[in-house]
């Protein structure tokens, strides 16, 4: 069984999992990122991260924080704190790593862990997705994954709010 603690312990600062992600690329683990704001978790969201989590050994999610999903998306939001957030994706058995970012974008994550894979969902294309000209530098690389048709924060919260 898993406690809260065990779970809290897969949540890093940047300079931690930095140290982590040395030691996994020394065991020759296979680092696949992703990111996003994860306000409130969905099918879509478990589908992506198993499909991520298939492409690799250590799969790690970096997390906006309340102040950049608010710069992000507005005043109302974010739904769930990121302490909140960050131990609810943190609990799933296939995350190994969660960071909470403040930036707008996860490049500068990116850069001090250098993943390699970033992967996506499919509303992005390749060229426009952050980091990837970081990692193809060093012979990394951009995955984009087929979305979940019909799940989307966006679309819950319009239910939630107009029936």
């Amino acid at each position: 069984m898993t406690s809260l603690k065990n779970i809290k312990d897969k949540i890093f600062s940047i300079d931690e999992l930095e140290e982590k992600v040395e030691k996994w690329k020394k065991n020759n683990y296979k680092i696949v990122f992703t990111n996003g704001c994860f306000d409130i978790l969905h099918l879509g969201h478990i589908e992506l991260l198993a499909k991520a989590s298939d492409l690799g050994e250590k799969l790690i999610i970096a997390i906006n924080s309340d102040i950049s999903i608010k710069n992000l998306k507005g005043e109302k939001r974010p739904i769930l704190d990121e302490n909140s957030r960050s131990i609810i994706i943190a609990s799933l058995e296939k995350v190994s790593a969660v960071l909470i970012f403040n930036e707008l974008t996860p490049l500068n994550a990116i850069k001090k862990i250098n993943p390699d894979l970033i992967v996506k969902g499919g509303d992005y294309k390749k060229e426009d997705v952050i980091g990837k000209n970081h990692i193809e530098q060093y012979g990394g690389e951009v995955i984009i994954l087929p979305l979940s048709e019909g799940f989307s924060t966006t679309n819950i919260l319009e239910k939630i709010y107009n029936g």
